[in-house]
């Protein structure tokens, strides 16, 4: 039984989460979760993040250590005995070595500094990957918060000609009126009908574009929660053009993440041209080894005795004949003996490397260059896409007051118009016309009002204000 309650408590926080609307914010912090691109983009700032603790470790003193296991055949001269030998001879070689750069022209250090800039405008380019999906996603949700008011006018509108029809077929049935105006009527419904149907589609589309720029991957039902959005004049729109762009250079990440990269550009090119200069650098090493020609002489044995020569008067001479006692040195102890140490300092000076150091320095003078127009030319964007969308905003809270005021004619045309189809003074087309003049000053006005909260919105984004409705 608790198991049965289990589950049926679990299949219930499952529904109720299924059927649970979402704001903008929630559907913001989704995208930006589950975005592929911005997790490539993450992924691109640890690469960067660790090339720029790679460029600070290269300045350490390097230590190395090594071993090698050698089997000589043929004739040679054995470096550890100093003797020669024509047979396999078994050797070893033991080392650590050391080396630390003490001046490469501030290479090194402009290096570093060009992969930090680089690191923090890879840090940049990702906010402002996040600032565009959410820029994009805020888009999409007001789509679907337009379709789905659009849906529910269509709707109304249907309905409005569903009781219509319903009066009229009575009056038909009661011989007032002409059967024709039924069938108008009726012609009128089947149009409005295929409104709903497109109105229905559109916000199917709409849901699915948001669901996809979320990568929202879930079968379960997805519905928006419906915010209560009321026009006012906004103090935005009051604000100098110019106040709202310098705000933008201080927030846009884009600005920053250029900066950055004008700063890792300098630096690298100052990295290049310190690669010209001079390099002095500071190495050691210590070694030792084995060989399995060395031996240890123990004593001398009397082995008897040999003629060394002849005298004058021929009579030999004979000297005594001694061997030598000896053993393998121990590993140990050739270890110890062969030890060898090295300390030194290497001064290299570049005079010609097949122009390589001019090439770089000219392509890193280039690619500051290149940077800082690349920083001139988004300044310049941020700028016009300021001006557009101010003048866009203003433009269309104008349309949205025009627009108001077409509806609220529309309205009093329509009551007008009803009240005399219903006192059959005006024909059925007459009525059709009207009431389709009310939904297309509805449909106008509802596109005017969420392009003017997109474009409030797109506002918000260039000074940096969280995008919520």
């Amino acid at each position: 039984m608790k198991i049965f309650l289990l589950h049926v408590f679990l299949l219930s926080v499952i529904f109720i989460k299924s059927q649970s609307s979402w704001d903008l914010r929630q559907c913001i912090d989704y995208a930006q979760k589950h975005n592929i691109s911005l997790k490539q983009a993450s992924i691109n700032n640890e690469i960067n993040k660790n090339n720029t603790l790679q460029s600070k470790a290269s300045i350490l003193p390097s230590i190395n250590m090594g071993a090698q296991h050698n089997y000589n055949f043929g004739q040679t001269i054995d470096r550890f005995t100093n003797t020669f030998a024509n047979t396999q001879v078994l050797s070893q070689n033991f080392f650590v070595s050391s080396n630390v750069v003490l001046w490469s022209g501030l290479s090194q250090y402009n290096n570093i500094k060009a992969n930090e800039y680089n690191y923090l405008s890879s840090v940049e380019n990702y906010k402002q990957l996040q600032n565009d999906l959410s820029l994009n996603i805020a888009n999409a949700y007001i789509s679907v918060i337009f379709a789905e008011e659009l849906l529910k006018i269509s709707q109304n509108q249907s309905k409005i000609t569903i009781e219509q029809l319903e009066r009229t077929q009575k009056l038909v049935n009661a011989g007032s009126i002409a059967k024709s105006i039924e069938y108008d009527i009726k012609a009128q419904l089947a149009n409005e009908q295929v409104n709903v149907i497109t109105a229905e589609n559109n916000l199917s589309l709409s849901l699915l574009n948001l669901k996809q720029l979320m990568n929202f991957d879930s079968i379960t039902n997805f519905a928006i929660a419906i915010p209560v959005i009321e026009i006012s004049e906004n103090n935005l729109l009051t604000e100098n053009v110019q106040t709202i762009y310098e705000t933008g250079l201080k927030t846009q990440p884009s600005i920053k993440r250029g900066e950055y990269s004008l700063l890792s550009a300098e630096k690298a090119l100052a990295a290049s041209k310190g690669r010209i200069s001079p390099t002095l650098s500071f190495n050691a090493s210590m070694g030792t080894g084995t060989s399995g020609l060395a031996k240890d002489i123990l004593g001398f044995k009397y082995a008897g005795y040999q003629i060394s020569g002849i005298t004058n008067k021929g009579d030999s001479v004979y000297s005594p004949v001694t061997e030598v006692i000896t053993r393998k040195t121990s590993f140990e102890d050739q270890f110890k003996n062969n030890v060898n140490k090295i300390i030194g300092f290497t001064l290299n000076i570049p005079i010609y490397n097949g122009l390589q150091n001019y090439t770089s320095v000219k392509n890193a003078k280039l690619s500051a260059l290149n940077a800082k127009f690349n920083q001139e030319l988004s300044k310049q964007n941020l700028y016009k896409t300021i001006v557009q969308a101010y003048i866009s905003a203003k433009a269309s809270l104008n349309k949205y007051t025009a627009t108001k005021l077409s509806v609220d004619a529309a309205y009093e045309s329509f009551k007008y118009a009803q009240q005399k189809f219903d006192a059959g003074v005006i024909s059925a087309f007459d009525f059709s016309v009207s009431k389709n003049r009310l939904f297309a000053a509805e449909s106008n006005l509802l596109q005017a009002k969420y392009d003017y909260i997109f474009k409030l919105k797109v506002l918000d984004y260039y000074q940096g204000k969280p995008l919520d409705l």
